[in-house]
């Protein structure tokens, strides 16, 4: 039996390293496992977006608000350790109908405090010189910005181990430690780990860990490429996609799906996304997604025709029914708390979201109501679906 601490976190992705982070910064003891290194899952295969740009209104805006707050004040020092780039983001706009929606989108998140800005055709083209000349117009967004997502994940596994913190790689869970309904722990092959909080932080494998307690979280995997360019001078000068980007980002069709998501970076590499699939785990390259990639960046940027692609890479967004993660306490399962589901937003989200929970492992009021993230609305056990959304649209 492993010494017991305070929290045990599951997962050391960007999520459970902010978690740990957090936790440690409030002085409690912690223990982070994975059954890899830190970053080997989703946060290794993503673009490391902060965005603000394409946010609903609600409870996920009102997250990445404070999420934003927290990277620009609590780890602000931090900040060239992952290489922060306040680039900001544009949305481009190619149809009349498309801009008339931009424009209510811009509408309403200026109402919610959101820094936009509209941009006619001749402001588009000064900001990006090289866009498609069937631009009509857009929308600036100066709050966006990128991390490198697997250095903001190994540095702050690195600062929660010098806070006092404890990793242990390589070491995957296989059962729950209970006393009577209470998680208490996990089980490993390197022994058992006895903790007073448990916490899930797995990313797009959050379902199957909940299943071994007997917990419904119906976190799926949903499959995104990117394809990155050779070295080029600065030709993008800020993350900028197509207003059909917003759509696909809230649909939950499980079919192919892909919208033009240009950016540049700081090695001169142009990063080309993204698409969205529901195909479980399967690793398999689809050539298709990836022609579909490379004809709607061509789309937006004409230049890149003549620009060769020199790799590619994949991984899972970890998808929830809702759109909405799950964070905080599961009280299916005393003891075990869930930080998890944010899909294409976990980056952006995980710096708000470990000091949110850090705050609620506590028993401090957090900064945000985590209510519209509870674990419970997904049903009481596992195999049981429904969330409370659903219901109530019944």
């Amino acid at each position: 039996m492993n010494a017991a601490t305070d929290v045990l976190v599951i997962g050391a992705g960007v999520i459970g390293a902010a978690t740990a982070f957090f936790a440690t910064q409030q002085g409690l003891t912690v223990t982070v496992l994975d059954k890899g290194l830190p970053a080997s899952g989703t946060s290794s295969a993503c673009e490391g977006n902060i965005l603000v740009s394409d946010k609903e209104l609600g409870p996920e805006l009102e997250l990445t608000r404070y999420s934003l707050d927290v990277w620009h004040g609590d780890l602000a020092e931090h900040k060239r350790l992952w290489e922060f780039e306040t680039k900001g983001g544009i949305i481009v706009a190619s149809r009349e109908s498309s801009l008339a929606s931009l424009s209510r989108v811009m509408a309403a998140q200026a109402d919610y405090g959101v820094v936009v800005e509209k941009l006619d055709a001749d402001a588009l083209r000064k900001a990006e010189p090289n866009i498609t000349p069937d631009a009509l117009g857009g929308a600036s967004y100066p709050e966006d910005c990128q991390v490198q997502p697997m250095l903001v994940a190994a540095h702050l596994v690195r600062l929660a181990t010098e806070g006092g913190a404890r990793f242990v790689a390589d070491t995957p869970v296989t059962a729950f430690l209970r006393s009577g309904d209470r998680v208490t722990g996990a089980r490993t092959p390197r022994g058992d780990f006895s903790a007073g909080a448990v916490v899930n932080c797995t990313g797009t494998w959050a379902g199957e860990l909940s299943a071994l307690a007997g917990v419904n979280v119906p976190v799926l995997p949903r499959r995104g490429f990117v394809m990155v360019t050779e070295p080029l001078p600065p030709m993008v000068h800020h993350k900028v996609y197509a207003a059909e980007y917003i759509d696909n980002v809230g649909s939950s069709d499980a079919g192919l799906q892909a919208s033009p998501v240009v950016e540049g970076t700081p090695s001169g590499t142009i990063l080309i996304g993204s698409t969205r699939e529901r195909v479980g785990f399967d690793r398999t390259v689809s050539i298709e997604a990836l022609r579909l990639l490379a004809g709607n960046a061509v789309a937006l940027f004409p230049f890149l025709e003549h620009v060769k692609a020199i790799r590619h890479y994949h991984g899972f967004r970890p998808y929830l029914p809702d759109h909405l993660p799950v964070i905080g306490h599961d009280e299916r399962a005393p003891g075990l708390w869930h930080a998890a589901g944010h899909e294409g937003a976990g980056i952006g989200l995980s710096a708000g979201t470990g000091k949110l929970l850090a705050q609620a492992l506590c028993g401090q009021a957090p900064d945000l109501d985590l209510t519209p993230f509870a674990p419970a609305r997904f049903g009481e056990t596992a195999g049981h679906a429904t969330t409370h959304r659903e219901e109530a649209a019944r």
